[in-house]
């Protein structure tokens, strides 16, 4: 098993670019997680990372022997998977992602639950707004809302996730309510989400008309939605959120709903999990317990309670 594991220590160093980065996903030290890549080094008779002080990257070899590393261990999960359901007690390690409202609000408090049922399994969440690749990223099932385009991965909805325009009442007393779409383009500070490759330059409000496109603008932006938050309740802009996300703070009135009339899009929450999860049955009832505690949550959440 420990040449396995080195294989294991060696694909997520490959995919999170890091020693360090790759072993505290596995749960291990750095020296631990470095000592198994040179004993597979020495193992192999080849270098499989240029080393340098600031950056680590797979030799030629090292990465054709990570296309064919992947395949192994890939097999070995499906050969687990297959055999586990002969078993009644699913095991075994789930790689979650979620953005970090949901993860936080709806997905992480049914995590605990999902363990007590069947406490041989092991889940480790990873919370961010940033896109990820679920493929690339060793990940078993991201938690998304949004408009997913990737249709190599098998996709479960949850719910219909509508979105709102909202700020502060002290915001809008300062600078006005906004009337129509146009009003955000002049005088107003929009709060936006904004990482590498973002999709959220543009705000898409539901008009009678159809989908209209605003290319909004602010002072400031952030990749974390909650920042965001903060920012509107102090007063500071009008943010784009998910209805559950705020249905609190508009139902006590720190913060009101504009344009009513012109809502942003409404999206999905649902999950993404690659195609071949759907043989391990600890998957499949991870996310049927996701899907049905989770619909459950955001409903409660929609409502502001």
């Amino acid at each position: 098993m420990s040449y396995l594991e080195s294989l294991r220590v060696f694909t997520r160093v490959v995919e999170l670019g890091s020693i360090t980065s790759g072993g505290r996903d596995l749960r291990l030290t750095p020296a631990v997680a470095s000592k198994r890549i040179k004993e597979l080094e020495k193992h192999l008779g080849v270098r499989l990372f240029n080393r340098t002080t600031r950056s680590l990257t797979p030799t030629e070899a090292g990465k054709l022997f990570y296309a064919e590393a992947k395949k192994v261990l890939e097999s070995i999960e499906d050969a687990e998977a297959v055999v586990s359901q002969f078993s009644e007690a699913p095991r075994g390690v789930i790689r979650v992602t979620a953005p970090l409202g949901v993860g936080r609000r709806i997905i992480a408090p049914l995590v605990p639950g999902f363990v007590e049922d069947y406490p041989a399994t092991e889940i480790r969440m990873r919370m961010s707004d940033r896109k990820v690749d679920i493929l690339a990223d060793g990940l078993d099932v991201a938690f998304f809302i949004g408009t997913p385009h990737d249709s190599t991965l098998k996709m479960r909805k949850i719910a219909n996730c509508a979105r709102v325009l909202c700020a502060a009442p002290a915001y809008l007393e300062r600078h006005g309510t906004p009337q129509v779409p146009e009003d955000l383009l002049t005088g107003h500070n929009c709060l936006l989400l904004r990482y590498p490759r973002s999709p959220e330059y543009f705000w898409t409000l539901d008009t009678p008309e159809g989908p209209r496109k605003l290319e909004v603008s602010g002072k400031y932006d952030a990749d974390d939605s909650d920042v965001l938050t903060n920012w509107a309740l102090d007063g500071h802009g009008i943010v784009n959120k998910p209805r559950f996300d705020v249905a609190a703070h508009l139902r006590s009135g720190a913060l009101v709903e504009v344009l009513r009339d012109t809502p942003p899009e409404p999206t999905i929450f649902g999950c993404l999990y690659p195609h071949r999860k759907l043989q391990d049955p600890k998957i499949r009832l991870f996310v049927d317990h996701a899907v049905k505690h989770g619909l459950a949550a955001f409903r409660r959440s929609e409502a502001g309670s």
